[in-house]
């Protein structure tokens, strides 16, 4: 183990979207900045994803590490944490962020595409959130930032599966919160609405432009817009603030 002075942040499903946009926002000369990525379909595209998202941090001024893991695998996280523990010490910020999608109504949905939803999104965050508690509350600081979901709160006809992982992880998050605060750690969570990522490009464009008609400020958010939110949640200003969720919605909920 080595000692670390610079801050150590960890995102979860970093090589792409969001979770790019935050490693590239939290960048900075006295930052690390350590992510997983895991696609089995796709391993190539989701490595060169993740050399993309190295090169951003650098650019931006940061160095950044990214390790090959499956965040709904108890053995890959806490082999990911002994990595990132390894490599710098400790951990002041973790961001679950990982997610996919395996939309359906739900009398056609099959019990597998509600199982990898679930893992993913909600199975995942609990076996990281439950490791990297441990580590901050031996610092005694940290922060964990859950990625939730505008439709965790209002629901969504197709996604019963994503819609009950999010309200689970917007739930996980406020337990945690009460459990960790007097360790001087916070849990606070993120609700995206409607964002401009790989996600959402593969949807037809009379949907994108319904669901953007549901959208007050007329428009999709930016994986950038996120990632200011979580950036604000892992710095000094919200050290009084956990336990809460913040909408970054464009006004779909209010």
């Amino acid at each position: 183990m080595t000692e670390n002075k610079a801050r150590v942040v960890v995102v979860t499903g970093g090589s792409r979207g969001i979770g790019r946009a935050i490693c590239q926002t939290m960048a900075s000369a006295d930052t690390q900045i350590f992510f997983n990525y895991f696609s089995p379909a796709d391993r190539e595209g989701e490595e060169a994803a993740a050399a993309e998202t190295i090169k951003q941090v650098e650019h931006a001024g940061g160095t950044a590490t990214g390790f090959w893991a499956n965040v709904a695998d108890q053995a890959e996280v806490s082999a990911f944490v002994d990595q990132v523990m390894e490599a710098a010490g400790r951990i002041d910020v973790w961001v679950n962020n990982a997610g996919i999608t395996r939309d359906g109504l739900l009398a056609r949905m099959k019990a597998s595409e509600w199982d990898a939803v679930l893992d993913i999104n909600l199975k995942g965050p609990f076996l990281c959130t439950q490791m990297v508690a441990r580590i901050m509350a031996g610092q005694r600081s940290g922060r964990i930032i859950n990625m939730a979901s505008v439709v965790g709160v209002m629901g969504n006809i197709g996604q019963s599966n994503y819609v009950a992982a999010k309200a689970g992880l917007i739930g996980l998050t406020k337990t945690v919160a009460r459990e960790y605060a007097a360790r001087g750690i916070t849990v606070n969570a993120v609700a995206p609405g409607f964002i401009d990522t790989d996600m959402t490009k593969v949807l037809p464009e009379k949907v994108k432009e319904k669901m953007i008609a549901s959208v007050p400020l007329g428009r999709m958010g930016s994986p950038e817009d996120v990632a200011g939110v979580v950036a604000f949640l892992a710095s000094d200003a919200a050290g009084y603030m956990t336990g809460q969720v913040l909408h970054v919605s464009g006004g779909m909920y209010m």
